[in-house]
């Protein structure tokens, strides 16, 4: 099954406990590039969270830009605006627009995801479920 991920997903790949590690072996990711610019930018925030080391962090990170496919901006730029369409919050636009360039469903825990009727979202549970 394809997915697409949003960042905060992403983040939980550095969880040491995290079930959501083995999930992201078990699909084909898709993101925006934009969700590494999200990751750089919490870095810090990340290892302090998941209680990592800088060595593990970018380790992780290495492994995790091997399982998902990081897609530019030019390759679904042209579904920005109907994505502003669907999606009230403009961080988000991004992981609209490639779904609906790619019609692949969400991985996202973003409640708000769901308020929209043009796009199915997976909430972790749900993917879980689906495995099942």
């Amino acid at each position: 099954m394809n997915l697409i991920v949003d960042s905060n997903i992403i983040f939980t790949f550095f969880w040491k406990s995290g079930l959501a590690r083995e999930l992201f072996y078990k699909f084909n990711i898709f993101s925006p590039e934009f969700a590494l610019i999200e990751l750089k930018k919490y870095e810090k925030e990340i290892i302090e969270k998941s209680s990592i080391s800088k060595e593990e962090f970018t380790y992780l990170k290495n492994e995790l830009c091997n399982l998902i496919t990081f897609v530019p901006l030019e390759e679904y730029s042209s579904f920005l605006q109907k994505a502003k369409d669907i999606c009230s919050d403009f961080k988000d636009i991004d992981f609209f627009a490639l779904a609906l360039k790619l019609n692949y469903p969400i991985w996202s825990n973003n409640i708000v995801f769901k308020k929209q009727n043009n796009i199915l979202i997976f909430n972790s549970k749900e993917i879980i479920e689906l495995l099942l």
